[in-house]
């Protein structure tokens, strides 16, 4: 039985998607669980929603802000025993029109959050030995898109990052792993979609994924295992969860 028994983990955009599904599911198998976003509204709703049989802590923080990452480790109230980096933006450009501003606004939000946060809790001693950390990257590092260079760009550079994380935390006991989901159902996903591609090619796009586009669920099932004692044996590795999208694609 997967449990998360007196773990404390951080879950970054718990606002929203597979942040929240992420803090619900950890809270009812026993997790305390940190959730931080910067939005207030979006983040007080995943607080509200969390079991509370257990204890938990709610720190609102713009991970793009170094002085709000610092102000957001100092906060949190105990060490921790893991992390699962959600947040994320996406912004489609084709290649010739990409911009430097555009590239700095998606590495930012993509991988400088985490490079950024992760020295910060390492720094103020705020991980226990042991811990696992887990990072949202995407399928499209494996299966590119047109648009796609400046967030598969910032998402293939997290799993780089990853790999090497992996390595110098090992002593420590201390896990990193990469999710690479394809599309999931998220708001963001939906009114992406809705206002894009019409009911005909929407029926395409599900039609491309042999289980159906993902849910948040989905992934934070996923994220669960990571977190608990079950994948001790794991790390520095990426598991691709894109409903069969890519079979048949090398």
């Amino acid at each position: 039985m997967l449990s998360l028994n007196d773990k404390n983990i951080l879950i970054t955009g718990a606002s929203s998607g597979i942040g929240k599904a992420s803090a619900e599911l950890f809270s009812n198998l026993g997790a305390n669980v940190i959730v931080t976003a910067r939005n207030k509204q979006n983040l007080n709703e995943t607080f509200l929603a969390l079991n509370t049989k257990t204890t938990h802590q709610k720190i609102v923080a713009d991970l793009t802000r170094l002085d709000d990452i610092k102000k957001l480790v100092k906060s949190i109230e105990s060490t921790i025993d893991g992390i699962v980096h959600c947040c994320g933006k996406v912004l489609p450009v084709p290649v010739k029109f990409i911009k430097e501003s555009q590239l700095q606004d998606v590495f930012s939000v993509n991988y400088f959050s985490a490079v950024n946060l992760i020295s910060e809790l390492l720094s103020q001693k705020k991980m226990n030995n042991g811990s696992s950390i887990a990072f949202i990257s995407s399928v499209s590092t494996l299966h590119a898109y047109f648009g796609g260079a400046p967030y598969i760009s910032s998402k293939a550079a997290l799993e780089g990052y990853s790999k090497t994380l992996a390595l110098e935390l090992a002593p420590k006991k201390i896990r990193v792993n990469v999710l690479q989901p394809a599309l999931v159902r998220t708001a963001i996903f939906e009114n992406t979609i809705n206002a894009a591609i019409d009911e005909e090619k929407m029926c395409e796009l599900v039609n491309s994924y042999p289980l159906g586009i993902g849910e948040p669920i989905d992934i934070a099932n996923a994220l669960a295992f990571f977190m608990s004692d079950n994948s001790k044996w794991i790390t520095g590795s990426s598991l691709k969860m894109d409903g069969g999208l890519t079979l048949g694609f090398k």
